[in-house]
């Protein structure tokens, strides 16, 4: 590192990383207008606007979209890329939802693009096979459900595409082959990802492949290190020539099939033949003047808008932002929904969900009797609601048409299932975990049967027009991270960009639909923007406070429709860009 002097100003010329020593930040600066919580300005464009969680795959996007291609396209274009650049959070290994607006239709289409479990593993086998064990293992061959994420690039561009798909996967391809420089926040990830898998090598079986395909010399890459990834580039140009079929029906899939032979992965070419995508509603409430759109379950969406309708009954804006009040009946309300979530969400083909009933103001108004102001809930019962007395890259495109995807897509955990198939470049996601072992259950395992899912993209409109393309990723934190940032924008007023920036809190431990069962409360975690006098009267009121969680990361793009301008935004929690023309 050498430092050269010009003037007053010092000069930094580096081949390499650099960093400051932490002891030596004094605390961040000001901006000159709006809140100075906010890390930047919204991003305005006129003629389209994409917003990812890596800048390379934001450019992507964009160039797609100055080439002509619609929403869609871009969206296929980033999220391939993403899958080479942020492998640890995305990629064709896992599942895929997507709500998109059709500006032709002036409607919202939801996609379902979540892969099922094994045929030919009954519920019996892997009872057998568990032995005394009462969950399926994080990692490993039994956490292997089916790859959904190939089927949904397809069924989106057959309906919303213009560009051939094999355009839209090259400059992923040649990134692949040439390779990319990691960004701070992946490379961090990358490395408690690849640690917490070595430490469960036994559980993950095989993983002599992901050595080899995410690890450099034995180690995960740090930030500014090349990543190269071969194989990937491989499989994306078997797709881009037989398209989904030479992923499901072709050489990927075989190689699939004998790779997960030779683990003890019961996954077949069968399953994967007979993959499909399911175009569904989304399912909406009318928030102050806002409709709201979720997707139904096997995802939890419906759990942002179970929280809303409970929280429609406060005033929350007079209670103050991340005021203890305020906080106190978010997280009160998420404890509410979060029963439901466990007990009701999930495979609508297995389970009769009572999507309605979860989701009607009266049952809102009869869970709010159940929240004390001033004590929070240590225990709580989901009811019927049909009585009167529930890891990931996100990303959005909006085109020069109107047209607007919201798009998510995961391996769950990162790194998923730690197992990667011979020679293809991506890991199996681990989405089967996520299954619940009680007979009887509304997600008890079953072959043939989508796992209860987290991903979401999220979608809301105004006036009968689009409004907000949105999302926020993170596990059990995409409900809470929708409910804040909606709340932010449309109780506080605040910008696209400030109601990603805003502090947050993550609150974990409540029931999941896996079966364990709150019992105590859960834990708070809050972001340091929040104040010490905010969390000693959270205390107070019988929170327990953790230091430390996951807090999600958000991107956006929102419509102006009276001056027809786009607004994007890309939180500082990410290595993500938000860009527009």
């Amino acid at each position: 590192m050498k430092l050269r002097q010009t003037g007053l100003a010092t000069l930094l010329f580096a081949s390499a990383v650099y960093s400051l020593p932490a002891q030596s930040i004094t605390g961040k600066g000001d901006r000159i207008t709006g809140p100075n919580f906010a890390t930047r300005s919204p991003v305005l464009g006129k003629h389209g606007m994409v917003a990812t969680s890596h800048p390379l795959a934001t450019q992507i996007g964009l160039d797609v979209l100055k080439q002509g291609g619609t929403a869609v396209d871009a969206a296929i274009a980033a999220n391939a890329a993403l899958g080479v650049i942020e492998p640890n959070n995305g990629g064709i290994g896992g599942d895929l939802f997507a709500i998109v607006w059709s500006a032709k239709d002036h409607r919202l289409y939801g996609l379902n693009a979540s892969g099922r479990s094994p045929k030919g593993l009954t519920y019996e086998k892997l009872k057998a096979v568990l032995g005394n064990r009462t969950q399926i293992p994080l990692y490993g061959p039994l956490s292997v459900s089916v790859p959904g994420a190939v089927d949904g690039w397809f069924e989106l561009h057959k309906r919303f595409g213009k560009l051939p798909v094999a355009s839209l996967l090259a400059p992923s391809i040649r990134y692949a082959r040439e390779g990319v420089p990691v960004p701070q926040v992946i490379a961090y990830s990358w490395q408690v990802a690849a640690n917490r898998l070595a430490d469960n090598e036994a559980i993950v079986g095989e993983f002599g492949n992901f050595r080899k395909t995410f690890l450099i010399d034995g180690k995960a890459p740090v930030e500014g290190q090349l990543f190269r990834n071969p194989d990937l580039a491989a499989t994306y140009e078997i797709i881009a020539r037989q398209g989904r079929d030479g992923f499901y029906n072709g050489p990927v899939a075989d190689a699939m099939e004998q790779y997960a032979k030779r683990t003890g992965i019961y996954l077949r070419k069968d399953d994967l033949a007979n993959t499909h995508s399911t175009w569904v509603d989304p399912v909406s409430v009318d928030y102050r003047g806002y409709m709201v759109y979720e997707l139904p379950p096997n995802g939890q969406g419906i759990a942002v808008l179970q929280m809303l309708n409970i929280l429609e009954g406060y005033d929350l804006k007079s209670l103050g932002h991340n005021s203890a009040d305020y906080l106190h009946l978010l997280v009160e309300a998420k404890k509410l929904a979060f029963e439901d979530r466990a007990r009701y969400y999930a495979d609508p083909d297995f389970s009769k969900i009572p999507v309605e009933a979860l989701l009607s103001k009266a049952y809102a108004a009869q869970r709010r009797k159940l929240i004390d102001p001033q004590k929070a809930s240590e225990r709580i019962d989901a009811t019927d609601p049909t009585l009167r007395a529930g890891d990931t890259v996100y990303l959005t495109v909006a085109d020069n048409e109107g047209n607007m995807v919201s798009l998510i897509q995961s391996n769950m955990l990162e790194f998923g299932s730690g197992m990667v198939p011979d020679g293809l470049g991506f890991v199996f996601h681990n989405r089967g975990t996520s299954f619940n072992l009680t007979p009887g259950h509304a997600n008890v395992y079953a072959p043939g049967k989508r796992p209860f899912n987290t991903i979401i993209p999220g979608f809301a409109t105004k006036n009968g027009k689009p409004f907000l393309s949105f999302g926020v990723m993170g596990g059990a934190m995409q409900p809470q991270g929708h409910l804040q940032v909606l709340c932010n924008i449309i109780d506080f007023g605040m910008n696209v960009q400030e109601a990603g920036d805003a502090a947050r809190f993550s609150h974990s431990g409540s029931s999941e639909p896996i079966g364990t069962i709150m019992t105590d409360g859960g834990r708070l975690a809050l972001e340091s923007g929040i104040s010490s006098e905010v969390r000693t009267e959270l205390e107070r009121r019988g929170h327990h406070l953790t230091k430390t969680d996951f807090f999600g990361g958000y991107q956006a793009i929102l419509w102006d429709s009276v001056n027809h301008i786009y607004w994007g935004a890309s939180e500082m929690r990410k290595d993500g860009q938000a860009a527009g023309y």
